[in-house]
């Protein structure tokens, strides 16, 4: 099986073992691998920031790179659900959108929806706190949120449960969000810290001694303040985790 993968311009630029990692998980499971290297930012900064004649020049690049890959797969939540949710402003009735809408996959639904992937082969003996991000669990349905009545199920939470001697933590809000919002944690930066420091005190009380999600903007805004207050809490990837990597000694 053929990807395009698409690697988010901020893990490109400063966590790129996550990108790693994500090729090692993919061919683990035998995908075939192409890393287009024209592609740049999704524009979703810009366009949270309603700079909109910015955005519209990244999504027909977008498009243009990835339209002929039978799919396309990125480990960051908040830039799918852009490609998926909102690029119909900037695309809407150009040839291949509606179809590239429906074969950008973030990684672990690729994962569970694709590849039909039930375990992940590896151990990871830590007490792990799954942040679920809210552009993967609302808008990408990786999970059940906590506000609809209905079966819960978790794509994330069912690949981490598979690993020997994990053991989940259980949170008193599970899906609330971490403040981080892309520039709303620069336009509202107090409303930003003081979500992102209870988001950090549940996993405290929970437990927690590895963080992970699928999202690492999410996980970038909680190292901070998990660097900055000196807590005992590691970050990482679900990507490094579900590729063997450790949390640092």
């Amino acid at each position: 099986m053929r990807v395009g993968l698409f690697i988010p311009c901020y893990i490109d630029q400063l966590f790129p073992d996550v990108g790693f990692a994500t090729i090692e998980v993919l061919e683990k499971h035998g995908v075939e691998i192409e890393f287009p290297r024209r592609q740049t930012c999704c524009g979703q900064p810009m366009a949270n920031t309603g700079c909109r004649d910015d955005t519209r020049p990244l999504a027909l690049k977008f498009l243009e790179i990835f339209r002929d890959y039978p799919y396309v797969v990125c480990p960051s939540g908040s830039c799918v659900s852009m490609v998926r949710h909102h690029y119909d402003e900037y695309l809407a009735g150009r040839p291949g959108f509606e179809e590239l809408k429906r074969k950008t996959f973030e990684l672990c639904e690729f994962l569970t929806d694709v590849l039909k992937v039930e375990r992940i082969e590896g151990r990871f003996p830590y007490r792990v706190g799954l942040h679920n991000s809210c552009h993967g669990h609302r808008f990408l349905r990786l999970g059940q949120p906590s506000e609809i009545v209905a079966p819960p199920f978790n794509k994330v939470r069912q690949l981490l449960a598979s690993l020997e001697g994990i053991q989940l933590t259980e949170l008193s809000r599970p899906d609330e969000c971490c403040g981080f919002g892309g520039t709303f944690a620069v336009n509202e930066e107090a409303v930003s810290t003081r979500m992102g420091l209870d988001r950090l005190a549940d996993h405290e009380q929970a437990g927690t001694e590895v963080l992970t999600a699928a999202d690492m903007s999410c996980l970038m805004h909680l190292d901070g303040l998990i660097r900055r207050d000196g807590k005992g809490i590691h970050v990482m990837h679900v990507a490094q985790i579900f590729a063997g990597r450790q949390p640092p000694v």
